[in-house]
């Protein structure tokens, strides 16, 4: 490389190789090595050391202790690592029970209607709040569509029971009013999947807006002034400009969800099934609640637990590389 003295303006050649190591990049230093950023920051690492240690302990060695259980016939008093080991025993007998074809039916069915009748009320519902001018309004909506998140699901269901019990229930009342008779509703199996996912849907319809309000906070408002300007209606602006600015968002969460298929929600289903309506309501954690618990079959309970784990993993891997490959957009 040629470089010109400014003293005697002589042209001087310089060499990659005569240059210092640390100059090879321009204004970069070498980092310190890994053991240096530790000493230098060590009040950080320990202060850190806590988190470190919650994490392992309650979080990482648990599903350790799970894959290890999973592959053993649990003996209460012998421990987890002296119980005998069987293999793969605990999942032959999963797939052998005369139950699980049914099980796992209901199981996918009520996950997916979760999935497809609850995914798009809280996107439009998150709309119409950002969309909202009076927000004196908005904030008093937004509280009361929060509300039911905190509701536990045996409030849940006491407000169900209070809305279609035959005795005194609200709807029964208003069908007996109008002329018609009273119905069971909850007996009633075709009825029960409606109530079950209406009542969830109303208990979480809210806190789902959260993520979408966030997200819209994103948007740049100029785009919206930019299209009222150019004529586009609300349907427009919808359509070109907050769709398109949540949809990473969307996209996250229709992964995540997917990864919760075989997951239809065992706590709600438990405080709302009866034998009456066993039949379509039946599903894995209601399985591994009898199997598990009621029979103290731990071992089986932890495989089936296991296979939900391996199955959503894949699900949420699966989801994410087509929604790469189609929207060029995906969690990872």
């Amino acid at each position: 490389m040629s470089k010109t003295d400014p003293k005697t303006g002589e042209s001087t050649m310089e060499t990659a190789a005569a240059r210092p190591a640390g100059a090879a990049r321009s204004g970069s230093a070498p980092k310190p090595r890994l053991w240096k950023r530790i000493q230098q920051h060590r009040t950080l690492y320990l202060l850190f050391i806590p988190v470190f240690a919650y994490f392992v302990v309650f979080k990482y060695w648990p599903i350790v202790l799970a894959w290890v259980v999973a592959f053993k016939d649990l003996q209460l008093g012998a421990g987890v690592f002296a119980s005998p080991w069987i293999g793969m025993q605990n999942f032959k007998d999963i797939f052998l029970s005369p139950e699980i074809p049914g099980v796992i039916s209901n199981t996918v069915e009520i996950s997916v209607l979760r999935l497809v009748i609850g995914f798009v009320p809280p996107i439009i519902l998150a709309i119409m709040f950002h969309d909202m001018m009076s927000k004196r309004l908005k904030k008093w909506l937004q509280t009361l569509v929060y509300i039911p998140h905190f509701f536990s699901w045996v409030i849940v269901f006491g407000v169900v029971f209070g809305f279609f019990s035959v005795g005194y229930g609200f709807v029964n009342n208003m069908l007996h009013a109008f002329g018609f008779e009273r119905h069971e509703f909850l007996l009633d199996s075709d009825w029960f999947r409606p109530i079950l996912i209406g009542s969830a849907l109303w208990k979480e319809i809210g806190w789902s807006t959260i993520i979408y309000l966030a997200a819209l906070s994103t948007v740049d408002a100029q785009l919206y002034e930019a299209a009222v300007i150019d004529g586009a209606g609300p349907l427009k602006r919808m359509r070109h400009i907050t769709l398109p600015g949540i949809m990473p968002v969307m996209t996250f969460v229709l992964c995540i969800n997917l990864g919760s298929l075989l997951n239809a929600g065992g706590e709600q289903i438990l405080l709302f099934y009866n034998d009456a309506v066993f039949d379509t309501a039946d599903v894995i954690d209601t399985w591994v609640y009898r199997e598990g618990l009621a029979r103290l079959q731990f071992s089986l309970a932890t495989a089936v637990g296991l296979f939900q784990s391996v199955i959503g993993l894949a699900l949420v891997v699966t989801a994410n590389y087509f929604a790469k490959k189609l929207s060029g957009r995906g969690i990872w």
